[in-house]
């Protein structure tokens, strides 16, 4: 080696990446993000009539341009928490998206939401980000993207876990506003809305700091999620959350035009809808203020959400009641896609408990069956029923967002995990010859086709 160059470029070439060595292990995610120059191309997706669609390139919406979309996919909802901190709780987020497409998963729903105080927080009060949360969930969407997935990004928490509804009212009572301490003030108080809609707005012009890619022009979100599993303390307040529902869809529709955008329902039937005492897993089920048709036929609601939980629904019938509830409960709100909504209808939360040692395997794979079944004859039929997503999916090391008793790691489970892989293989043969329909499990699939 000429000594010239060694001692000209070779060691100041060593000197520099020493020292880059020894600040990331100093200060670490507090240094400035190196922008990434080059990401995967996705296109956005729509909906057409009764069916998401993806429009090759970005183009024209001509008939032969589109690619009609069949999701096959999966909750983690923790990706947000574990992305705050950089290290091995970020790497557990790129193995739990790596393994996702592996499975051959096309959408994962996730928080984009943690309102309060506490040290992961992303707004830590009204209209305050911590920017190091923030930069969380910028890593959960490059990752996202890397990897072949979108998402589906819900704004708020119904229940209190991450802040939720009630952290809003418990600010604009600290505010000094004269409110009620019901949460339904959440739907209906001035305040506590525009509250709502900065974070909205904060959220949507959000510039990625990896990719410099603004939320609102990002592929990789598949549509925004208004709340989780929206419920109301009194049904009287029904006319609140309808209204509240259209208005909030209308605003962030006002802001991106790309992405599409739910409610975040559970699927329940109101007290006005004849639907409610044969389809709902009980009377109290039309009594929480939301209603499955009125709030999905909503304008600006590009389609509709359902979840499906027979075990906590109706938890003392035997499985054949719980396997026959749940074939209705599918049924009903894909019928309603078709002939009532004129949507798609996607089923963002299917969940069976798992207890400890996987006591309860069996039966978990019985009901997931059932509605992946349904799903792929709506798919094989042309059907508004557009997809399903499992609740929830961990990866080892992350076994503390699973209190629930509904959330495993489908790695540990072959029979599962075989029912997952089929079913993304079977809506993959459906659309065998769509560009759009990617798997990340080319040679997964063989052997897995009904």
């Amino acid at each position: 080696m000429d000594a010239d160059w060694r001692d000209k470029k070779l060691y100041p070439l060593l000197g520099i990446i020493l020292l880059s060595v020894l600040l990331y292990l100093s200060y670490g995610d507090n240094l400035v993000s190196f922008p990434i120059l080059s990401q995967p191309k996705l296109d956005f997706v729509s909906t057409n009539s009764t069916h998401f669609i993806i429009v090759n390139g970005g183009g024209a919406a001509a008939e032969e341009n589109q690619s009609t979309f069949y999701i096959n996919g999966w909750n983690s909802y923790w990706l947000l928490q574990e992305s705050v901190w950089d290290g091995p709780s970020r790497l557990r987020v790129s193995r739990m998206l790596q393994r996702g497409a592996q499975l051959g998963l096309t959408v994962c729903r996730t928080w984009a939401f943690s309102d309060g105080d506490g040290p992961n927080a992303l707004q830590t009060s009204p209209g305050v980000f911590n920017e190091r949360a923030f930069k969380g969930l910028d890593y959960v969407i490059v990752e996202a993207r890397k990897h072949g997935i979108r998402l589906i990004l819900s704004l708020v928490n119904n229940l209190n876990n991450f802040g939720g509804k009630a952290q809003y009212v418990r600010w604009a009572q600290e505010a000094g506003i004269n409110i009620s301490s019901s949460t339904d003030s959440f739907f209906s108080n001035p305040m506590i809305k525009d509250y709502y809609k900065a974070y909205i707005k904060a959220i949507l012009n959000r510039k990625n700091s990896l990719s410099g890619v603004k939320y609102s022009n990002e592929p990789a979100i598949f549509a925004w999620e208004l709340m989780n599993e929206p419920r109301c303390e009194s049904n009287s307040s029904a006319p609140i959350l309808q209204a509240w529902i259209s208005e909030m869809a209308a605003f962030v529709k006002s802001l991106d035009q790309k992405h599409l955008v739910t409610v975040g329902l559970e699927g329940f039937y109101g007290l006005n809808t004849t639907k409610a005492p044969e389809v709902n897993p009980g009377e109290w089920a039309a009594s929480l203020g939301s209603d499955f048709i009125q709030n999905s036929a909503i304008e600006n609601i590009d389609f509709a959400s359902v979840h499906a939980y027979p075990d906590s629904w109706i938890p003392h019938p035997d499985l054949e009641a719980k396997t026959r509830f749940l074939s209705r409960w599918v049924d009903s709100h894909i019928s309603d896609g078709d002939h009532v909504l004129k949507k798609p209808v996607l089923f963002t939360e299917v969940g069976s408990v798992v207890d400890v040692n996987n006591q309860g395997l069996a039966d978990k794979d019985i009901l997931l069956k059932t509605v992946y079944d349904k799903i792929y004859e709506s798919a094989k039929n042309r059907q508004a029923g557009a997809g399903a997503l499992i609740w929830q999916l961990l990866v080892e090391g992350v076994e503390e967002y699973g209190g629930d008793r509904f959330s495993f790691i489908a790695w540990d489970n072959p029979s599962t995990y075989k029912l997952i892989l089929k079913q993304s293989c079977r809506l993959r043969s459906i659309l065998k010859s769509s560009k759009n329909q990617t798997l990340n499990t080319k040679d997964s699939c063989s052997g897995q086709l009904p």
